[in-house]
C-alpha cells in the first residue's frame, strides 16, 4: 500500500465535471511556495498546478510558467492556491482527520 505525503491535492475540491480544462486543474491543487528546499525535496512537483496543466513540461520551465499562469487565473477570477510547506501540510492533515473522523466514529462504537 502506498501512502502519498505531497499535501497538494488533499483538501481541495473534487471536480463536478462541469469545468473546463483549467478550472479542472487550477482548482484541484495547490502549489507549495517555493524556496530552494521544497524544489528540491519535492522535485519540482511543488508547481502541481502548472504539471498538471502541462503535464509534458520540464521540471524548470514550470517555475517559469507560474507567473504566467498566476496572472492569468488572476484575470479571469479563478483562484489560485499556493501556500507553504508547513500550512500546505497542515491542511492535508486537516482534511485527512475529517475524512478520517466517521470511521473513528464506528470503530470507537465497537
Amino acid at each position: 500500500m502506498e501512502f502519498d505525503l505531497r499535501p497538494n491535492h488533499k483538501g481541495m475540491p473534487h471536480p463536478t465535471g462541469d469545468e473546463d480544462y483549467l478550472r479542472k486543474r487550477v482548482l484541484t491543487s495547490r502549489n507549495v511556495r517555493r524556496n530552494r528546499l521544497v524544489d528540491a525535496a519535492l522535485g519540482g512537483l511543488n508547481y502541481q498546478i502548472e504539471h498538471h496543466l502541462f503535464p509534458g513540461m520540464s521540471t524548470p520551465n514550470l517555475r517559469k510558467a507560474q507567473p504566467i499562469v498566476q496572472a492569468y487565473c488572476a484575470e479571469i477570477g479563478v483562484s489560485y492556491e499556493e501556500t507553504g510547506l508547513v500550512d500546505s501540510c497542515r491542511q492535508a492533515l486537516r482534511h485527512l482527520h475529517e475524512v478520517g473522523a466517521p470511521a473513528r466514529a464506528g470503530h470507537a462504537a465497537r
